[in-house]
């Protein structure tokens, strides 16, 4: 069996498609625009074989009728959501098969960005190692807008990644890790990991290489979000916001509230 490769593909100013390929066939996940798709297929001449999308949002959906063209390609989308060319409505506890790549998903309900979001995460690769991919639920350093979900949805969203294997690798679908990480940096200014994370990830970007995939392990050392239990971050927040942190709920929404307005 061909290793597969795992392809952030970039497109509009930060998102990446990502791509899985065995050498000949290829399933993309949340393509937004199909341009990017198709150079980069026919660059390896590479031939699509499946569409997976994690949620409605134009810019991880919009290439999807581009890329079909007609042709009969399945499409794997969550159920609970609104979206055209689905030919399989997944929801939590689903398995997706697919023969070319060889691949086998388990599909995980992650709500609060959308109020239908969905992650795919694969067991196991042909070296042993997890993946999981995860739309705009989880980022390096940081966790999507709820735009359709509560806190509460979102937290246990987050709950259910972090408790995924910590060699997981995390496929999420932006490059806002730098933005995140000086956001991060407010909340936790004491993490050694996470200050070594700064300036690993600018100098990737400064390359112009991607800072993705992490891994769950990493999340979990760096991740303010996943860490709204520390006492040091609670702490951190009330000094900071004035308001009284009772749980990781209270704490994990001020901080979330507070990254919408950071700049």
């Amino acid at each position: 069996m061909n290793a597969l490769e795992y392809v952030p593909v970039p497109a509009f100013e930060d998102n990446y498609i990502w791509v899985v390929a065995d050498g000949h066939h290829a399933v993309v996940v949340d393509p937004g625009e199909a341009a990017p798709v198709r150079a980069c297929l026919a660059q390896r001449g590479w031939r699509l074989s499946a569409i997976l999308l994690t949620h409605h949002h134009q810019d991880h959906v919009g290439g999807v009728a581009d890329l079909l063209n007609g042709q009969q390609i399945p499409v794997y989308g969550p159920a609970g959501e609104a979206i055209a060319h689905l030919t399989h409505r997944v929801k939590n506890g689903d398995h997706v098969t697919i023969a070319a790549p060889a691949l086998e998903f388990s599909v995980l309900d992650v709500p609060g960005h959308t109020s239908g979001h969905i992650a795919y995460f694969q067991a196991a690769d042909s070296r042993g190692t997890p993946h999981v991919f995860c739309g705009d639920t989880l980022f390096a350093c940081g966790c999507g807008r709820l735009f359709e979900g509560t806190p509460q949805q979102m937290l246990s969203s987050l709950d259910a990644l972090a408790a995924l294997p910590g060699a997981t690798e995390v496929h999420c679908a932006h490059e806002y890790t730098l933005s995140n990480i000086r956001f991060a940096l407010v909340c936790d200014p004491h993490n050694v990991e996470l200050q070594a994370w700064r300036d690993k990830a600018t100098e990737l970007r400064a390359r112009h290489q991607p800072t993705l995939p992490t891994t769950i392990a990493h999340e979990r050392a760096v991740n303010p979000f996943l860490r709204a239990g520390d006492p040091a971050i609670q702490s951190n927040l009330e000094a900071q916001l004035h308001e009284t942190v009772s749980d990781r709920l209270k704490a994990f929404t001020l901080m979330r509230e507070w990254k919408n307005r950071f700049r």
